[in-house]
């Protein structure tokens, strides 16, 4: 085994002479080859890539001849006999400044996974662009009308206008909160504080104020009786209110939430809709980022959100068919009761 198997990017390594003497699994993935042949060939021969004119990448770059200052070959792509972009950067090793290179150290990548981030990252400027510019133009255009013709609008129009950019500003904040929160699950840096939280209650007082901007009031079924659980109050919150949202946009409805006792560990939080339910081919898909059903509004990022606050708190998130019609997603979240008290004698 090669002692770089570790890494996730593709390596290959040749001695003085550009003969390989080491490749990591990555590479063999890569390069379509096994270790036998590529180890002992000539790199120029084990790495056949081009430009796609008839110009080799060893020809083009000339890793052991040119400057004698160099160290690195900086990332270009090149192509495989069948067309697939290899991006590719390499370190000239030298024992002494200016000495002859000893060992040239290639790393090598797909360019699709560059062109899927890139693709993500526009992605994300499009979205933000868009679900920013319909709350910014209803701000700009009430405030513009007010300050030129107050006096020529009663009290209650004033107050109607007034209204109307504050539920804008409370849109755009967040959006602004959903963006920042999809970035820090992006790179790991979604943030808890777990406290001992009664879930059913903490449900119900989340959905009491969502009923106010839903026709009808929404079901909660609990248990009786449910064991504590270590959660985030604020995230918990975050994750039922896309939920319900989502279930209201897409799912005709909420028909109830329902909190239960999971289990061997945790409760479980159900939220079912009257829709006609989610294709089974989907249901991975759905929480991915900007993931959307249909034509009906929204940033594409609530489920999203949803998935990482429930894998922040080692939970689990599945989404069913529900017995009386429509879709079930199920989240579910371990007492998560920290060790130090988990340990306690028992009063």
């Amino acid at each position: 085994m090669s002692g770089y198997d570790d890494l996730p990017d593709a390596v290959v390594v040749a001695d003085a002479d550009g003969c390989v003497t080491d490749v990591n699994a990555a590479a063999r993935r890569v390069l379509r080859a096994r270790p036998e042949d590529l180890v002992g060939r000539h790199v120029r021969d084990a790495v056949a890539l081009d430009d796609l004119t008839g110009h080799d990448w060893f020809s083009c770059l000339d890793p052991y001849g040119g400057l004698p200052q160099r160290t690195l070959l900086s990332e270009q792509g090149w192509y495989t006999a069948d067309g697939d972009e290899i991006l590719m950067t390499g370190r000239l090793v030298r024992e002494e400044p200016r000495g002859p290179v000893v060992r040239l150290v290639l790393s090598l990548r797909r360019a699709h996974a560059r062109a899927y981030r890139d693709r993500a990252h526009s992605d994300l400027v499009a979205t933000a662009a868009h679900e920013l510019r319909s709350p910014l133009t209803g701000v700009k255009g009430f405030t513009a009308t007010l300050l030129r013709n107050w006096d020529r609008f009663t009290d209650g129009q004033r107050r109607l206008m007034l209204e109307t950019v504050d539920a804008d500003a409370d849109r755009l904040s967040r959006l602004i909160t959903d963006l920042l929160d999809a970035a820090r699950i992006d790179s790991g840096r979604l943030t808890l504080r777990v406290e001992p939280t009664d879930v059913a209650e903490h449900v119900r007082a989340i959905l009491a104020g969502l009923s106010l901007g839903f026709e009808g009031r929404i079901v909660v079924v609990a248990d009786d009786e449910l064991p504590p659980v270590w959660v985030d109050p604020d995230r918990v919150a975050q994750l039922v209110t896309n939920l319900v949202e989502n279930a209201e946009r897409h799912g005709q409805g909420v028909r109830d939430v329902r909190v239960e006792a999971a289990d061997g560990d945790g409760v479980r939080l159900t939220v079912s809709d009257f829709g006609p339910g989610i294709p089974e081919q989907v249901r991975d898909r759905m929480f991915t980022r900007f993931w959307k059903s249909g034509d009906r509004g929204g940033t594409g990022l609530g489920l999203y959100i949803v998935k990482g606050v429930a894998d922040g708190h080692g939970g689990e998130i599945e989404v069913l068919d529900g017995p009386e019609g429509g879709a079930e997603v199920r989240v579910w979240f371990p007492q998560n009761k920290p060790e130090v008290l988990r340990d306690e004698p028992p009063a």
